[in-house]
């Protein structure tokens, strides 16, 4: 029987990927979104027609607790039990330090920290129960040593989720094994609007010489759900191309 992996953000970017992923490896796939409805349900048609799973495109702002709710909800109407959540979606609003605002801080954390963590609660307990599961939160070398301080809001959301993904190893064992993967820079729309000078520069930094792919990234998430990788539990997996300033 098929199992379920439920992807945060997952329209376009990492998040993308990792359905493709996913379904090449006959998982069912959730592709939940925020705003990019036309591209979660064509990306839902690809996967159904190319890997004949079961693709489900459900709208919920992560960083909402009654829309977080109101999809688990339909998933748990549609009888479905998720088996891998890939607590993927995040947001970051980058300025000058000294031009961000409370709001753009605590934007960034509802979405990028306490929406997993809610996520990770409630789909957890049900885990929990059936003795099985997965969680694998995405979070960034930012949380690390690669310190912007116009990105200081994402910083400490994703050095927040490393903290939150040791709690969960801890409260969820023996059952859920919980990990998480820190990309560095990954070629995403987040990341678009990078000038090409900026770029090469950040290149010299890193030992590939590159930015990675979101498909590099979404294939050492995937991997954290198989059997092959049972006897990881509470660790973070950096997948940065060698970074080394």
């Amino acid at each position: 029987m098929p199992k379920t992996v439920l992807i945060t953000g997952a329209s376009r970017g990492i998040g993308a990927a990792c359905a493709k992923v996913f379904a090449s490896h006959n998982y069912n796939v959730i592709v939940n979104y925020n705003k990019n409805k036309e591209k979660a349900e064509q990306l839902c048609q690809n996967l159904e027609a190319e890997y004949h799973v079961k693709a489900i495109p459900l709208k919920a702002d992560i960083s909402i607790q009654n829309e977080i709710d109101s999809m688990l909800e339909e998933i748990k109407k549609q009888n479905i039990h998720i088996d891998c959540l890939v607590n993927n979606a995040g947001i970051d609003k980058d300025s000058l330090f000294q031009d961000k605002t409370f709001e753009d801080f605590e934007t960034t954390l509802r979405t990028n920290l306490i929406g997993p963590f809610w996520l990770s609660k409630k789909i957890g307990v049900e885990m929990y129960k059936r003795k099985q599961g997965k969680i694998i939160n995405v979070t960034s070398t930012n949380a690390f040593d690669t310190y912007y301080p116009c990105s200081a809001d994402y910083d400490a959301s994703k050095s927040g989720l490393i903290s939150l993904t040791h709690n969960l190893a801890v409260e969820y064992a023996p059952y859920i094994n919980v990990n998480a993967v820190a990309p560095g820079w990954t070629k995403t729309d987040m990341n678009q609007e990078l000038d090409e000078e900026y770029i090469e520069e950040e290149n010299k930094k890193i030992l590939l010489h590159r930015f990675a792919e979101p498909e590099e990234i979404a294939n050492v998430i995937y991997f954290l759900s198989t059997d092959e990788a049972k006897y990881i539990n509470n660790e973070i997996i950096r997948v940065d191309g060698g970074w080394y300033l």
